[in-house]
């Protein structure tokens, strides 16, 4: 049943096919009540991944962000659920930036066991397959992708735009990276998994859709997610409306 990364690829890149092309397009541009804003787009690609899901696994719950964000996430979930973004990095799609992914990741006992991202702009896919992680583009055989060991004197950190240089200052000598790449969504845990760059800190709010599939991509690949601390990180925070504490994400 974990073995379902292949499958959450297939879904994953039908519903990037749906949004891709309403990318640049001039979409309408709502806000959540959290003022996070919200495109036709992200609508359109959860209700295709939710069809799917439905279908294939009619017995596995699913959190959904932009179901949550109408409905409210339940007070309790079992011990098996899928936790979906469909259009992770909403604002740089509104930007037109490409830096936006969808993602499905199925959780198993408070861990991520299967899962995969797209990048709709590069038709780029990563997936948990067999232990391992693999990469796909279309019309290309998927490969095995692998984290990197911390390249001394040359660690790339990934981060997000909206970072202030001093915070980012502070991040590196906390981490001791040497470059720092602004970027958007979940493609920053493919980038290390792929062993492109170093390290990923996230010192501020996420939520469990937002990781899931990337944290799966990046373990399978030999890679780190944990707390600040090094410890285990977890989901189903029901409790906490499933969202994430401050964490780390790591090549190997």
């Amino acid at each position: 049943m974990n073995d379902i990364g292949a499958d959450l690829a297939e879904i994953c890149e039908a519903a990037a096919a749906l949004i891709l092309p309403l990318w640049r397009s001039g979409l309408a541009v709502t806000h959540k009540a959290d003022e996070s804003p919200v495109t036709e787009a992200d609508q359109k690609g959860e209700a295709l991944i939710l069809k799917h899901l439905a279908e294939r696994f009619p017995d596995i719950p699913v959190i959904s962000e932009e179901d949550a964000s109408e409905f409210g996430t339940p007070d309790a979930i079992g011990p098996r659920f899928f936790l979906v973004d469909p259009l992770d990095g909403t604002k740089a799609f509104v930007r037109g930036d490409p830096h936006f992914t969808v993602n499905i990741g199925l959780i198993e006992n408070g861990r991520p066991v299967a899962g995969a991202v797209t990048a709709p702009p590069s038709g780029e896919s990563w997936y948990t397959s067999g232990g391992e992680a693999l990469k796909r583009l279309p019309g290309v055989a998927a490969h095995t992708v692998r984290a990197r060991p911390w390249p001394k004197g040359a660690a790339i950190a990934l981060t997000s735009h909206t970072m202030k240089p001093e915070t980012a200052d502070k991040l590196a000598a906390e981490y001791g990276f040497d470059i720092r790449q602004p970027m958007d969504s979940s493609i920053k845990l493919c980038r290390i998994a792929e062993g492109t760059a170093d390290i990923y800190p996230r010192h501020g709010p996420t939520m469990e859709w937002d990781t899931a599939a990337g944290h799966a991509v990046l373990e399978a690949a030999g890679g780190r997610f944990t707390t600040p601390e090094g410890e285990v990180f977890v989901y189903g925070k029901a409790q906490d409306g499933f969202r994430n504490g401050w964490f780390v994400a790591r090549g190997a």
